[in-house]
C-alpha cells in the first residue's frame, strides 16, 4: 500500500519588517512560508535619519526580500497590498491577485505615522518612518538651502529653521545628524549664507528627551545636543502645523518651513480592515502566546501587536519586532507537533542612541551605562551586525569612515519630479 505524502502546511506572513523576516528565518523546511509586502525590499528604519540627513544612500538601508532567501526553497515572496483577511476561509486577500489561502497567518504589517489629530500636521509635517520619507525629507532640508541661496530673504521667513517635534531616539538622532550635516558640509557647500542665521530645534512635551533612558543618559544627550547648537523646547505642546510655521498651545508661533514628526506611531492602517481587537495606538491585542484571541491559526507581532510582559506594554522597537517573530516560528512549530504554546518572555538587551559623531548614550544590560564615543562605537558596531545584507553592511561602513575621515556626505542630492530615481 502506497503512502502520498501531506502537503506542507503554509504560512503567510504580512510585512517584510524586523518582525517578518524572523519569522521566516526560523521556521524550517517542514513549512512553506510566503511573505506579502507592498514593497519588494525590507527597509532597516534605525538608520533612515542617515538617509535623510545626506549620511547614506537609500539603497544602503534596503535589501530586496527576495534576494534574502537565495536558494531557501520553502520561503516564497509576493509583492502586493494586504486588503483584509477571512479567519473563517482562512484566507488573505491582497489587491488585484488572487486569495492566498493560509494554515497560519502572522501580522507583522508595523506601524505608521502617529499624528494625535494635531491640525496640519499630516499635510505640513515631515514623518520619517519609511525610505520615501527619508527621501523626501532630505529633498526638503537641501531644497530650503537652495531657496535661500536664491532668495535670501526667504531665511527671515524661516526657510533655514528646521524643527523636530518628539525628542525620542528618532528625534534626537535626526536633529543631532542635521546640526552636523549644516555645521560639517552644507556650510561648505554654502559658503555665502550667513550660518548663524539657521536654527535647529526639538520640541519636546515632557521634561526630558528619551524617557525610556535614565537621567544621567538624558542629560547627556541633552549637554551634546545644546552644545552642537539645537535648542530644545521642553514643556511645549503643539497645536498646529503650517507650511511656514507651528503654533503651540501657549499661542507662541515658531516660524519654520521644515517640521519633521518624530512624536509617535501607530499601528498600521491595515488593523481597521482585520476586525480584530484593538489596544492603545490601534495595535492588535493578543494573548501571552502572541495568538490573536478568537482568531485560530493567526498571530501578531512587532510594532502593529499590543504586547503585554510584566504588566507593561512593550515598546515598539526592532528588537521587540525580532523576538516576537522568532517566538511566533517557535509556537507555530509546537502546533504543528502538537503541543501546547508557551507565553512569550522579552529579554531586555538594552537601547542606545546617537547624537552625531563621536556621542551617543547606550544602557546595556547588568547597569551598563555608556555616553559618548565607548556609546557611539557600540551604536556603529550594533547597528553594523543588524544590518541586512552582506552587500549594505560594506556600503555603509565604507560611508561611514568616508564621513568619519572627510567631514563630508556623498548623496547630497534632490529627486524630484523630473530627475531619474535614485539606485
Amino acid at each position: 500500500m502506497s503512502t502520498v505524502d501531506q502537503p506542507r502546511p503554509h504560512v503567510v506572513v504580512i510585512g517584510a519588517g524586523f518582525g517578518g523576516l524572523a519569522v521566516a528565518r526560523a521556521l524550517g523546511d517542514d513549512v512553506t512560508v510566503t511573505i506579502v509586502d507592498r514593497n519588494n525590499f525590507h527597509t532597516f528604519q534605525p538608520l533612515l535619519y542617515q538617509v535623510a540627513t545626506a549620511g547614506l544612500n537609500a539603497a544602503d538601508v534596503a535589501h530586496a526580500v527576495r534576494g534574502l532567501f537565495h536558494g531557501v526553497d520553502h520561503v516564497r515572496f509576493r509583492n502586493g497590498r494586504v486588503s483584509g483577511i477571512d479567519t473563517e476561509t482562512r484566507h488573505v486577500v491582497v489587491e488585484g491577485q488572487q486569495l492566498l489561502g493560509y494554515d497560519h497567518l502572522v501580522v507583522a504589517a508595523g506601524a505608521a505615522t502617529n499624528f494625535f489629530g494635531i491640525e496640519g500636521a499630516p499635510d505640513h509635517a515631515l514623518p520619517l518612518y519609511n525610505l520615501a520619507d527619508a527621501v523626501r525629507l532630505r529633498n526638503h532640508i537641501l531644497g530650503c538651502f537652495e531657496a535661500a541661496q536664491v532668495d535670501p530673504a526667504a531665511v527671515e521667513d524661516g526657510v533655514l529653521s528646521f524643527t523636530v517635534i518628539g525628542g525620542g531616539p528618532t528625534g534626537v538622532e535626526t536633529a543631532g545628524a542635521l546640526a552636523e550635516l549644516i555645521d560639517a558640509v552644507l556650510s561648505k557647500d554654502f559658503p555665502d549664507l550667513d550660518l548663524e542665521r539657521v536654527s535647529v530645534r526639538i520640541i519636546e512635551r515632557e521634561q526630558q528627551l528619551l524617557a525610556p533612558f535614565s537621567s544621567p543618559s538624558q542629560q547627556h544627550a541633552h549637554d551634546t545636543l545644546v552644545s552642537r547648537g539645537v535648542d530644545i523646547l521642553y514643556g511645549a505642546n503643539v497645536r498646529s502645523v503650517a507650511a511656514d510655521h507651528i503654533e503651540l498651545d501657549t499661542g507662541e508661533r515658531i516660524s519654520t518651513h521644515t517640521t519633521v514628526w518624530a512624536a509617535g506611531v501607530k499601528a498600521n492602517p491595515l488593523v481597521e480592515s482585520l476586525g480584530f481587537e484593538q489596544g492603545p495606538s490601534g495595535r492588535i491585542i493578543v494573548d501571552s502566546d502572541l495568538s490573536v484571541p478568537g482568531a485560530d491559526g493567526v498571530w501578531a507581532i512587532g510594532d502593529i501587536a499590543h504586547i503585554v510582559n510584566d504588566d507593561h506594554a512593550l515598546p515598539q522597537l526592532a528588537p521587540v519586532a525580532m523576538q516576537t517573530g522568532a517566538h511566533v516560528a517557535a509556537q507555530i512549530h509546537r502546533v504543528q507537533r502538537g503541543e501546547p504554546t508557551e507565553p512569550f518572555r522579552y529579554t531586555d538587551k538594552g537601547t542606545m542612541a546617537t547624537i552625531g559623531r563621536r556621542a551617543a548614550v547606550a544602557e546595556l544590560p547588568f547597569g551598563i551605562r555608556l555616553w559618548g564615543t565607548p556609546a557611539w562605537f557600540a551604536w556603529l558596531g550594533l547597528h553594523l551586525v543588524f544590518l541586512v545584507g552582506r552587500r549594505n553592511r560594506l556600503s555603509v561602513l565604507l560611508n561611514w569612515a568616508w564621513n568619519y575621515f572627510t567631514w563630508d556626505r556623498g548623496p547630497r542630492l534632490i529627486f524630484g519630479p523630473d530627475t531619474e530615481p535614485e539606485n
